[in-house]
């Protein structure tokens, strides 16, 4: 870890109104819209070299001056980060992709990526003196903020649906969270976050009503660019639930154009990946919004694709239309039928959710399903993101 970090402010994404980065925040109340971290890029152009970050201990904190959290100490770390990028050889062989990757990020601690947002979000609140903290998690969230509440010091409270995967329920236990059950769904067990909010002090560490998750979820797109010696893939095919790290990688090409870090401004197609059994994002993509509708009885194996409706919907929806990218859903079939041959060809034992990414990857790459010629080409650089390891789902 290193210098003091680059943040200056918040600001809504929506009506661009500034909030202090001093106190606690939550979201634009006035929008009802997520709030982002703006940092003072040009002060970081001109003092920071790219290529001292690729010297530093590994993981995620090695790009401290572009994290929100001020003092050093006060970050908390499990080891996230820093994932592998691998070259997925004998499964391109099979669909004539020969630069095919997967960013795997089920070694990250407590299994998954959400290592990386309640890792940045976690530090940040203990600086700003929080003690008390609560989440709605369809399970993997809820293992990550239990985990590094435990590490700061902090009191965690977990709400997941009663069918959250008993490996996640456990993990919260092990870490000393209480845990909650909702006979229902995420959005039912926002609600009673929501609520232990504004009637029991706590604080709300949901998807997007708190700044700092993606600020951790953005790393991943630091680190595909370094991996990819400052430039970036064709095409990311992303698994979206609540949407952060589709968001957070954005931010990140955006704030690497800025930095001058890239070769080129030429930024990835971003696939948002559903499950068919709950697609807000693809229906509304479809119809050419930009909100999502709450989606009604919501029921997929994949339960962090699992979401209604994601509070940043408005986000999501720009991204992909702003990279001139797609939003597909896939069957439940169709994502075990990947999960198996992922497993088969790559030794890689994946989590629905990322198995799903290979599910679409198989539609975008056949001929006459969105035009005259497959969405991907031959030649093209591909990033799949497997999200969590699958031994979290047995």
């Amino acid at each position: 870890m290193n210098s003091k970090s680059y943040l200056n402010d918040l600001i809504c994404s929506q009506c661009g109104k500034s909030y202090s980065s001093d106190t606690v925040q939550t979201f634009c109340h006035e929008c009802v819209a997520p709030l982002q971290a703006v940092y003072d890029l040009d002060r970081a152009r001109a003092e920071l070299d790219r290529e001292e970050f690729r010297r530093r201990n590994k993981g995620m904190w090695r790009w401290s001056e572009l994290l929100p959290v001020q003092n050093e100490t006060n970050c908390l770390t499990l080891g996230e980060g820093d994932t592998p990028l691998l070259k997925q050889t004998r499964l391109g062989e099979t669909l004539d992709l020969p630069r095919l990757w997967v960013k795997e990020e089920g070694v990250n601690p407590t299994g998954s990526f959400k290592a990386r947002g309640l890792a940045a979000a976690v530090s940040k609140a203990g600086e700003l003196g929080i003690h008390n903290l609560v989440i709605p998690t369809a399970g993997n969230a809820g293992g990550a903020l239990a985990a590094y509440a435990a590490r700061g010091g902090l009191k965690a409270h977990i709400i997941m649906p009663s069918d959250t995967p008993l490996a996640n329920s456990q993990e919260c236990r092990i870490t000393g969270a209480t845990v909650e059950f909702v006979d229902g769904l995420i959005s039912d067990a926002a609600k009673i976050a929501g609520r232990m909010a504004q009637e029991e002090g706590f604080f709300d560490v949901s998807t997007f009503k708190e700044p700092y998750r993606l600020e951790g979820k953005k790393v991943l797109g630091y680190e595909l660019a370094e991996a990819f010696n400052w430039e970036l893939p064709d095409v990311i095919i992303y698994p979206t639930g609540g949407g952060t790290g589709l968001i957070g990688m954005w931010k990140a090409f955006a704030e690497l154009e800025q930095l001058g870090w890239l070769k080129n401004t030429k930024r990835p197609r971003m696939v948002s990946v559903q499950a068919a059994g709950c697609a807000p994002v693809v229906k509304a993509f479809e119809n050419g919004d930009f909100y999502c509708e709450f989606w009604e009885d919501a029921e997929t194996i994949a339960s962090g694709l699992r979401v209604p409706k994601s509070f940043a919907d408005r986000l999501i929806m720009q991204c992909l239309y702003d990279s001139q990218g797609m939003a597909m859903a896939v069957s439940d079939a169709e994502i075990q039928q990947a999960q198996q041959e992922w497993g088969n060809l790559e030794g890689l034992f994946t989590c629905p959710e990322g198995a799903a990414t290979l599910a679409a990857l198989k539609k975008l790459l056949s001929p006459g399903s969105f035009g005259d010629h497959p969405w991907i080409q031959a030649e093209e650089h591909v990033v799949l993101f497997n999200t969590a390891t699958g031994l979290k789902y047995i």
